[in-house]
């Protein structure tokens, strides 16, 4: 297996604390049932405890309740179950958590870290091309600061998190286990991020990090794709004085077009009626991990086995 997973060292980031117990999660959102590319990730993750010896547990992202789809958290449930991933504490839903994000927002207010804005998309465009900056960043506008030192008369419409000035850039040293050491000047490449959006919904850079402390999640095992949240939340992360996990971001699944398998451009849901289908699907999963091929009589058999060689691939056994 190339470069995956690496140990899981103690954290490098945020409060120092002693070891402890492993704590992994799965954290899935109901906007479409699970995917080739979402087992990757979800086998991953619950490899990576298994192989440590710790705990695995299921959180359901549906803090974006506009796009999550009726039932589709119970039938990823179900999928899990039906694949030998069962989550070892009953699962968390985000959309139960809004106090807990809007304690974490007032004490970013009250410590000035956090500020409102009232620019629409538009306007932000505006702002962006009149300064002669590509308004675009992989499809995310890098805001300007427009309303960083007051709101010029505009309603309050969100509440954006201060990443540092032109003058005192922002940069975010990190370690992922598998893509090694990374670093990204947050002011720059980022700008100031949404913590609350305009809809009045809980943005996922805050919810994500709230929840994982709250959880005492050590290790996030997550896709590729999602590398570049990283910074944004250990930004959050130290400002509110929670410790950081350690990260590894396992490798993208891609379709035939070249582009990453996702709900979005119409990923197929998995499979999984019969056993065979069941194995068919975890022996993919394994291959994009770099795996070994494994013959096993059961799905229970080949996940320990495959847990095996996991931990061999970590050094662990």
């Amino acid at each position: 297996m190339t470069a995956l997973p690496g140990r899981a060292g103690p954290p490098r980031e945020g409060v120092a604390r002693s070891p402890a117990p492993y704590r992994g999660r799965f954290a899935p959102s109901p906007t479409g049932l699970l995917h080739a590319g979402s087992l990757v990730a979800a086998l991953a993750s619950w490899l990576d405890a298994r192989a440590h010896g710790g705990s695995w547990i299921v959180r359901i992202e549906d803090v974006d309740r506009p796009r999550c789809i009726a039932g589709a958290d119970h039938a990823i449930l179900g999928q899990l179950q039906r694949l030998g991933l069962v989550s070892d504490e009953p699962p968390l839903w985000q959309s139960q958590r809004g106090d807990a994000y809007a304690a974490a927002l007032a004490q970013l207010q009250a410590a000035g870290a956090a500020y409102p804005c009232g620019c629409t998309r538009k306007e932000t465009e505006a702002a962006l091309a009149a300064a002669g900056h590509a308004p675009e960043r992989f499809g995310e506008l890098v805001y300007p600061g427009t309303c960083r030192d007051g709101l010029h008369g505009k309603p309050a419409r969100a509440w954006r998190l201060r990443c540092g000035t032109d003058a005192a850039p922002l940069h975010i040293d990190w370690q992922d286990r598998r893509l090694g050491p990374a670093t990204q000047d947050l002011t720059h490449e980022v700008g100031d991020f949404v913590v609350r959006r305009a809809d009045g919904l809980w943005a996922y850079q805050l919810a994500v990090v709230v929840d994982d402390a709250a959880q005492g999640i050590t290790d996030v095992v997550r896709g590729e794709d999602l590398a570049d949240n990283t910074p944004r939340q250990i930004h959050l992360q130290r400002l509110l004085g929670l410790p950081t996990p350690r990260y590894l971001h396992t490798p993208l699944v891609r379709a035939t077009d070249g582009h990453k398998l996702s709900k979005q451009n119409g990923a197929a849901p998995l499979v999984l009626d019969t056993t065979a289908d069941v194995r068919a699907a975890l022996q993919q999963a394994a291959a994009a991990l770099g795996l070994p091929a494994i013959n096993a009589d059961t799905p229970q058999a080949w996940l320990a086995e495959t847990t095996a060689a996991w931990a061999r691939a970590a050094g662990l056994a």
